[in-house]
């Protein structure tokens, strides 16, 4: 097994509206997040908050509240880094403000204080399916140019507030999901056509590489990234047809790192339009923009494999595509694949493509977890899934890739955002509380926890 760099970040990550609750507290503002029950992946949501209605984020687990007892079992299990997401509406209740909201940026800052306390190096994205509820509403969400000048903004203030407390940003999570989940990723709705959905890329391309430009300015030696799903797909079989229909939807995805990462529209980029009835509005200097600056690192999530089929129905869901079963691979208590080799294949594809460091920034195991007669949590398929994923990370970081770290997604159990559930688990630590809203919010220790912190205290040579 290899051993890992030395400054190897080991941690967890989590996003602010599956963690936060409080959303309506200290001058935030609703975010898309707020208006969706079911899972925001599901694109369905209400026009308005309903008060009589149940909204899972709207609490939460009251991360909000209660960070410092988890920041310091996230201390306990010897995290070097924890990756969350600043929520815009706090720092900018609507998202079109001049002035920032005082209250939303000294929460951040006590935040990462308590993180920093414990040596935790802070791993912020910018946008985490949170986009202001009002930027939606009023502007149609990022089909919308002018989101690009609110975002800069939102960007420019937490990186002069933040400057000496965060080294490592991305951008927006997952967003190669805006052809998928265009509400989510864009507010844009998802009956939405290829020509909004696609001018809506645009700007979050140009958006990214502002962002890009002004932490640079900003904090000189901070990193910042791009951060995309990239769990992978197979040919169903040899049929040249079955290889071609899965190469071209593979690269419907790293469509997405090629922008970012290597700062031009792919080679294909024309034929896809073409094929989609596609006609981009392109200002001036916005593909100069994205030439001149690309993103740092590639942060991407992994989960799990499929298989595909020329033809064949496939659908998307927050682990990426769903299609044909693969009879060689196990699944999860949730029906997923369990494929670590994919997952070492995934990382040499994107380092030989990209020649750049690579983040993994999500990775982990969705279970029904269930105490004991005694309380305890004996998760066992997660501990396996873990370690069999990290022990292919090694040797994709023995093949030459240049990974800088590992987050495993959902130290502590939060809301999920496939499903809007609490049912589905993939924390460490469990949170007593139910799909319903009940519980005592109460923290306590899975089998799994005294298993990640024997990984990270051993730098991986324990597995």
């Amino acid at each position: 097994m290899a051993i890992f760099p030395k400054d190897f970040l080991w941690g967890g990550a989590i996003a602010a509206n599956q963690a936060e609750g409080a959303w309506n507290e200290d001058g935030k503002g609703p975010s898309i997040a707020d208006v969706v029950r079911g899972g925001i992946a599901s694109g369905k949501h209400d026009a308005t908050i309903d008060p009589n209605l149940y909204y899972a984020s709207h609490e939460a687990i009251d991360f909000y509240h209660r960070y410092k007892e988890d920041i310091a079992l996230f201390a306990e299990m010897g995290f070097k880094c924890f990756r969350t997401s600043i929520a815009w509406s706090r720092i900018f209740p609507r998202g079109d403000e001049t002035t920032p909201n005082e209250a939303g940026l000294k929460f951040y800052d006590d935040l990462f204080d308590e993180l920093l306390k414990y040596g935790i190096e802070p791993v912020i994205t910018l946008s985490h399916y949170e986009t202001p509820l009002a930027l939606y509403q009023e502007y149609g969400g990022w089909k919308n140019r002018q989101l690009i000048d609110f975002f800069s903004r939102y960007c420019e203030t937490v990186f002069r507030r933040y400057q000496r407390k965060v080294k490592y940003w991305m951008t927006f999570n997952e967003l190669n999901n805006m052809n998928r989940m265009p509400f989510a990723t864009g507010a844009v709705d998802a009956s939405a056509g290829a020509q909004d959905i696609w001018q809506a890329n645009h700007h979050q391309f140009v958006a990214n590489a502002l962002a890009n430009k002004l932490c640079h300015d900003i904090i000189p030696d901070a990193q910042i990234g791009c951060m995309l799903s990239l769990s992978t797909v197979y040919p169903a079989t040899c049929n040249p047809d079955d290889i071609f229909s899965t190469m071209q939807l593979r690269r419907r995805s790293l469509f997405f790192s090629d922008v970012m990462m290597l700062g031009h529209y792919p080679a294909f980029a024309p034929c896809l339009f073409r094929e989609l009835g596609v006609e981009l509005t392109i200002a001036d200097g916005d593909l100069q923009l994205l030439a001149d600056y690309p993103s740092d690192y590639l942060g991407f999530s992994y989960y799990r494999s499929v298989l595909h089929q020329a033809g064949g129905q496939f659908r998307i869901d927050t682990g990426g595509t769903a299609g044909l079963d693969n009879p060689f691979l196990e699944k999860t208590a949730w029906g997923w694949p369990i494929d670590p080799q994919g997952f070492r294949i995934v990382c040499n594809e994107l380092a030989d493509r990209y020649r750049k460091p690579l983040f993994i920034v999500e990775n982990g195991y969705g279970g029904v977890d269930e105490p004991d007669a005694s309380g305890q949590i004996n998760d066992l398929a997660r501990i396996d899934y873990g370690r069999r994923h990290i022990q292919a990370m090694a040797e994709a970081i023995d093949d030459g890739c240049d990974i800088m770290g590992y987050t495993w997604w959902g130290p502590i159990d939060i809301v999920s955002a496939g499903t809007g559930e609490m049912k589905k688990r993939y924390g460490f630590i469990y949170v007593d509380k139910d799909n319903d809203g009940n519980g005592t919010l109460k923290r306590s220790k899975k089998r799994s926890f005294e298993w990640y912190q024997q990984v990270i205290a051993s730098h991986g040579e324990v597995l």
